[in-house]
Parts: structure tokens; sequence; C-alpha cells
């Protein structure tokens, strides 16, 4: 495949080089964001030699290429256009202005909580392990390695809200640093620690009349994410009009005491019940609803991935993780994107179309690991059938799983590397997780081969 050739084909069939704004690339595709959505004419583009699918979205207009290939067709995409690299900030801003306010919010979100991702799962991994060092009792109790891995496991729902403050602040366009003294602010040792202390009763403080629960906030999302982009704004506000020879002192110590009051004070409080208020909502619906909650979430997930919001859910289940040590959404949503690839088998056996097949079966493969962008749109959104079978099977899926309980510890893994934060919590648990699975990818790849699909001739 030579890379070059091919970026310089896209440029004219993206509507030249005028309509090109800004670009970047994930671990699949090429993400471009244009003037004119329209000039692009993506039939042409997916027959490119290499091109898995196009399709425009969430303010870009995407390329799939793969892993491996699409890195090396952005940097001579990037060379021919005149693109600097590496500047994702200014691609982000880019994007958000032609999103509508929902969607800018979802964009927001997921830009903050993706990079947190490792860091989560490292501490999922831990507990999982911690855990079977005490159920099979591989070392005594009282051993240095348990209290080490107990350490290692928490470590990072602990500072969860400096984690959060660097990646918020960034997002925001403040200070990173001091985003996370807004975080350390928040989880300060002066403060009571809840996290994992559920019966924990707080002192209070008169300040000016009010009485202050000394509360920490460590493995909160929603308070400390509120208070940095109060900072954010405090912080560009004051820049506007403190002179540059007193900006070092001036604005990093009126925006940390102007904050940190309104947080501790009001954001802090306010959040938390916000936090508790979702929790619980999500809770009740999960309780009650029970395989009808599985069949519609399970069966929606995959048409909210469309839309590119579903990144904003990694918010929602970083607080389920720090509420109730669990997150139920995650084996839901895994069991919609494995479904997409069992409806792309299908399509792979079923399809007459060389070009489908080469398509089908590397991107269903994709999907099995969790990453489903490429069946979607480079093939089960395109002959629609496929798209209503992963729905189906993805409604069995989830059905089945919130039904059994399954959960995991930690979120940002689905398909197969999803086993290793299932895991951890019970033979029980991996067993129904990967029953599951089999529901969801037999299920959706029956219904998408009696459903047939309507392919165009070679």
């Amino acid at each position: 495949m030579n890379h070059k050739e091919i970026a310089k084909q896209l440029i004219p069939l993206l509507g030249g080089k005028t309509n090109i704004v800004s670009a970047t690339h994930c671990a699949t595709r090429l993400r471009i964001v244009l003037a004119d959505d329209a000039k692009a004419d993506q039939k042409s583009i997916e027959n490119l030699d290499g091109v898995k699918g196009a399709f425009a979205s969430s303010g870009q207009f995407q390329i799939i290429f793969g892993t491996g290939i699409v890195n090396k067709v952005y940097a001579e995409f990037a060379e021919e256009v005149g693109i600097a690299t590496g500047n994702t900030a200014a691609h982000n801003e880019a994007v958000k202005k032609k999103m509508n306010p929902v969607a800018r919010i979802a964009k927001t979100l997921s830009n903050i909580f993706v990079p947190i991702i490792p860091a989560i799962v490292a501490s999922g991994l831990l507990m999982g392990l911690l855990g079977m060092m005490k159920v099979f009792e591989w070392v005594a109790p009282d051993s240095p390695f348990i209290v080490l891995l107990d350490m290692f496991s928490s470590a990072a729902f602990i500072i969860l809200p400096i984690l959060i403050g660097v990646s918020a602040a960034k997002e925001f366009g403040g200070n990173p640093y001091l985003g996370a003294v807004i975080g350390g602010i928040m989880t300060h040792p002066a403060l009571l620690n809840p996290w994992g202390l559920a019966n924990a009763q707080p002192e209070y403080m008169n300040f000016l009349g009010l009485d202050v629960a000394l509360l920490g906030y460590q493995g909160t999302v929603i308070p400390v994410l509120l208070a940095v982009y109060v900072m954010s704004k405090i912080e560009k506000g004051l820049r506007k009009f403190v002179p540059n020879a007193l900006d070092l002192l001036v604005t990093p110590f009126v925006t940390i005491i102007l904050t940190g009051f309104i947080a501790i004070l009001a954001i802090g409080p306010l959040g938390l019940i916000v936090g508790d208020g979702i929790t619980t909502f999500l809770n009740f619906i999960y309780e009650y609803g029970g395989l009808f909650a599985g069949l519609i979430f399970g069966g929606l997930y995959s048409m909210i991935v469309i839309t590119g919001v579903h990144h904003s859910f990694h918010a929602i289940e970083a607080g389920l993780l720090a509420d109730i040590g669990v997150n139920y959404l995650l084996p839901i949503w895994s069991m919609a994107n494995v479904a997409q690839g069992g409806a792309g088998l299908a399509v792979f056996f079923k399809s007459k179309r060389v070009k489908t097949k080469e398509i089908a079966l590397p991107s269903a493969l994709s999907a099995f690991l969790g990453i489903t962008e490429p069946i979607i749109f480079g093939v089960n959104l395109k002959y629609r059938t496929p798209f209503i079978g992963a729905a189906i099977g993805g409604a069995l899926g989830g059905a089945y799983v919130v039904f059994m309980n399954v959960v995991a510890n930690a979120y940002g893994l689905t398909g197969i590397p999803m086993i290793a934060i299932v895991a951890p919590l019970g033979v029980s648990n991996l067993v129904n997780y990967l029953i599951g699975f089999a529901i969801a990818v037999v299920g959706a790849f029956v219904v998408t081969w009696i459903l047939g699909i309507k392919e165009e001739k070679e």
C-alpha cells in the first residue's frame, strides 16, 4: 500500500486543501474537520485502496483505515495538506465549533475521561489480583503483599479528583497544575476521606455563620468537574486584565483562593447531591427495570455510538465505581459492541463482494476487542439490516447480563479484553459475562442471516 499516494488521492475527494480545516487520527480512523462536509465524495473515498469505510459524525469526516495503517496515512496526509501534527487541542476546538450543544458536552467529557482510562483499568486489575490473593490464600492476610497491593489498587480512586483536575483543566483551557491543586484541596487529609467509609461522619466548622462539613471528595467526579470549570473561567478572566509583569504572582494566587472557597462552600456539596442523584436514578432503573432495562440499553447503545455521545458515559461509570464500587453499565455496553461483531461475521459469510468480505472479517474481530466503529460504519450501518441484527443481539445479551447482575471493577474495556476486569469479581460473574457474550454474538449473527443483506454488484 502506497500511503503517500492514498493521501494525495484523498485531498481532492475531500473538497481540496481549502476545505480541510484540521486533521488528526485515533487507533483506526483518520479524523478530519471540513469547512463543508457536502464537498466530500464519500462513495469515491470508500473505493480507495485500504479504506474500510467513511462517514461524517460528531463534527468530523472520519475515514476508517485500521490499526497500523491510519497513522502512516495521516503522516503523509498532514504533510500534503500542510497541517501541523500533534496539535490535538486546536483540532478539538475545530470539532466543537461544528457540534450542537449536547454533542459538544459529550465531546468535552470524552476528552477529559479517556486519558484517565489507563489508570482506572490498572486499578481494576490490581483489585482483581488483590481479591484473588485473599480468596485463594496465596499469602497470609497480614502479608506485606496484601498491604501494598491494597495501597496500589485504591490510589487511583482516592486521587481521582486530582487526575480529573489535570485533565479537565487542559480541556477547559486552564492551567493543568492549578487544576491538580483544586483536586488536591478537595482530597486534603484535613477532610474526612469517605472512600470506603460508608458510615463515617464528618466534623463541622463554623465559617461566617455557615456550618461547613469537613468532608473530602476522594473518588468523586462531578464536584471536581464543576470546580475546575469555575477555576478555568476565573483564571482566564483574570489574565485579561492582570498585567503580564504581575501575572505569575496574582493570577494563580487569586484563582486558587477564590476557587478553593467556592469549591468547599458551594460546588462540593452541590456536586455530591447531583452525583448521588444520578447514581440513585441509575440504581433504580437497574434494580426495578431488570431485563427490560438491559434490553433497552443493550439495543440502543450502538445508536448512541453513532452520535459519539457514548464517551461521556465514562463520567457516569466513574461515579458508579466511586459510589457503589462496581460498574454495571459496562457489561451492557460490551454486549452491544460484540453484537456488532456477530452481525459483521454474518455479513462476511453472506456477502458476495470481495471488498465487503475484506472489510467485514477484520472489522468484526476488532469489535470483539472493543473497537466497533469500523464494523458499524464500514459494514453494518451501510447495509442497515446487520445493524438491526446487532441491535437485537445487543438487547438479548444486555438483558442477560442485567438479569445475572454481571458487573466490572473499572471502565474503558469491552469485548474480550473486558474479561480482565470481570474475572476478579468471581467465577460466576465471569461465566455469566461469557454466556451473555455468546448470546449477543449468536443472536446478532442469526438475525442478520435471516434478514439478509442487499448489496450492490462488484
